[in-house]
């Protein structure tokens, strides 16, 4: 009598096709991600996350911009930027104002305290930071709500440029202390022992005049926050 031979069942046989055409379809999908062996594996990177907000258009020299101080006056932020070393900075203003300073020309370091802010009818920020012989600022003044560099920088040979309302208009003005020597060469020997004076500089109309001479800088009021009244003033020699 024969035997007849066993016959595997249909549902068996699809099923192990299709577990056929699944694995097939793993391995080819494996293939087709694995990284290209000729790209160097230090190349390949995960997708970058957001970047950090940028103000467009803004550089500190060839480093990138951090911020030295910050204030706010007239209800607006007024930050001071600068590279690395302090030797390249701008102001922004608000969100778009932003101005490069004159007195990175000048060889100035920025610090910390190198940003002053004082409100009033008319808001006026200084910049001022050490330089070879002294200190240099630079003064943005806002007018009608529209903040402008006035385009002159401060020079103190004795160190000291401050902020402060001497004419009680309702306006800071620039109070720089300087040396009082006729003929000599600013920053000479002969020069650093002469007596020094603070000079007083509305912001519109200039110097108002200056206070008597003193020994050193440190007789003057307040050093080394210098403090000046209208009644130390006399004309300037």
């Amino acid at each position: 009598m024969r035997t007849q031979e066993a016959r595997t069942p249909r549902s068996v046989l699809f099923t192990a096709v299709l577990a056929a055409v699944v694995t097939a379809g793993v391995f080819a999908a494996v293939f087709l991600l694995r990284p290209d062996p000729s790209v160097p594996a230090d190349t390949i990177q995960a997708p970058a996350p957001d970047a950090a907000p940028t103000t467009p258009g803004v550089n500190c020299g060839h480093s990138v911009c951090r911020e030295i101080g910050a204030m706010t006056v007239a209800g607006l932020p007024v930050v001071l930027l600068g590279d690395e070393a302090g030797k390249q900075g701008v102001v922004r203003i608000g969100a778009d104002s932003v101005f490069p300073l004159m007195i990175n020309d000048m060889g100035v370091t920025l610090a910390g305290d190198s940003l002053r802010c004082v409100d009033g009818t008319t808001p006026v920020c200084l910049v001022r930071g050490d330089t070879d012989g002294g200190s240099a600022g630079e003064l943005f003044v806002a007018r009608g709500g529209i903040w402008r560099d006035t385009g002159k920088p401060y020079f103190s040979d004795a160190g000291t440029i401050a902020l402060s309302d001497v004419t009680t208009d309702g306006i800071a003005d620039v109070i720089v202390v300087r040396h009082e020597c006729p003929g000599a060469q600013s920053g000479s020997a002969r020069c650093q022992a002469a007596p020094v004076l603070a000079e007083v500089y509305d912001v519109a109309k200039g110097s108002v005049g200056c206070t008597r001479r003193y020994t050193a800088p440190s007789e003057l009021k307040g050093w080394p926050d210098v403090r000046v009244t209208r009644a130390d003033l006399r004309p300037c020699p």
